[in-house]
């Protein structure tokens, strides 16, 4: 079916929103508008990443629809009736929990549609960010050292130092994250362990802060066929001094902030042949040990002396043509119709090739 016209929902979630107001926000097709992504604030001019993915798959001469996940059982019933040839999933939660985001996806696979992007396995890997790193290890991927802590009970896997930084061990998108996030003594580790738990109910995960640049790889393909894109980097040199470079939460959406308006995403530079290598070879590694698959993103640091430490691996990546992944496919030579034609492809192979391999064990 690759290279054929497919009808493609476009599987989103919204919570706490009232329908009939979000209905008339969006197009004539959908339901109503999915919730802003944590990681951004609306923008009242700017579409909305399945508003271009919409347009991209109309482009390619699909026929697009949206399906709205609104935390409702009858939603989840509607979606077991999809006719659609492939589901391109957007969810991040399910009624505004994170934590379930990786039960959305067993529930389709449940349902045996088709759909893009990282199976459940590989979400509740990457998401649970303590067990990522202890993947990262086995596989010998540096990782910074870290604990974890949740009410009392304080897991070691290193030995570690000061300066620490000090996050949610299940958030993503820089929840979480802001410069007090950096602590440098054990006053300072144990109130933001404890702002942690209070403000997320999440385990605090406390790693050591690596200085260093801030450098994102995008990825696509399966597991046996990756590529990956141009780095793309976080400049943080500009942050004013005593402020931790890190990627906070106001640094990435917060727009009316300093912060935000002193750093950029921009293609990275000044990096060489051998340094670009291990940049990538970790990449992929990471990609791989977490099952990752289509499309996903690596964030790591390049730390001064060239050692490159995984900070964490992203599944289903944001794919607003603004932002990172995005920026790394055009680098690549791929438009953003192209990039969005390349997920598909890469989802509709992956079904291709399964019902090969059990047309040929029933042989």
């Amino acid at each position: 079916m690759i290279g054929a016209k497919l009808k493609i929902a476009l599987l989103y979630d919204v919570w706490n929103e009232d329908p009939v107001a979000a209905a008339a926000k969006e197009e004539p097709a959908a339901a109503a508008v999915r919730k802003p992504r944590k990681k951004v604030k609306t923008v009242k001019k700017e579409k909305t990443d399945r508003q271009e993915i919409f347009e991209a798959l109309q482009k390619l001469g699909h026929e697009p629809s949206y399906f709205e996940l609104d935390g409702r059982p009858q939603s989840l019933h509607s979606l077991s009736r999809s006719d659609a040839d492939l589901i391109f999933n957007l969810t991040e939660s399910f009624d505004g929990d994170d934590t379930k985001e990786m039960n959305v996806v067993a529930y389709v696979d449940l349902l045996g549609l088709r759909y893009t992007g990282a199976g459940p396995h590989a979400i509740i890997l990457a998401q649970d960010k303590a067990i990522a790193k202890k993947i990262f290890a086995f596989h010998g991927i540096k990782t910074p050292f870290f604990a974890t802590a949740y009410r009392g009970r304080i897991e070691h896997a290193h030995d570690i130092s000061f300066p620490l930084i000090v996050k949610p061990s299940w958030e993503d998108g820089s929840i979480g994250i802001d410069a007090g996030a950096v602590v440098k003594n054990v006053k300072e580790m144990m109130e933001r362990v404890e702002y942690i738990q209070d403000e997320f109910d999440s385990p605090a995960l406390i790693e050591e802060y690596i200085e260093g640049r801030e450098i994102y790889a995008g990825i696509l393909g399966s597991y046996e066929r990756a590529q990956v894109l141009p780095m793309i980097e976080l400049d943080l040199s500009r942050l004013p001094e005593g402020t931790p470079r890190i990627a906070s939460y106001d640094v990435k959406f917060e727009k009316n902030t300093e912060v935000y308006k002193l750093t950029k995403s921009q293609i990275a530079e000044n990096l060489d042949e051998d340094t670009m290598k291990r940049l990538s070879d970790t990449a992929l590694a990471a990609y791989r040990a977490l099952k990752l698959r289509d499309y996903g993103r690596i964030d790591m640091r390049l730390a001064p002396n060239g050692d490159v430490y995984v900070i964490e691996a992203n599944p289903n990546p944001w794919l607003a043509s603004r932002q990172e992944f995005a920026m790394a496919a055009k680098a690549s030579g791929l438009s953003y119709t192209e990039m969005i034609g390349a997920i598909i492809d890469l989802a509709m192979s992956r079904y291709l090739n399964a019902n090969l391999a059990t047309a040929v064990a029933v042989r």
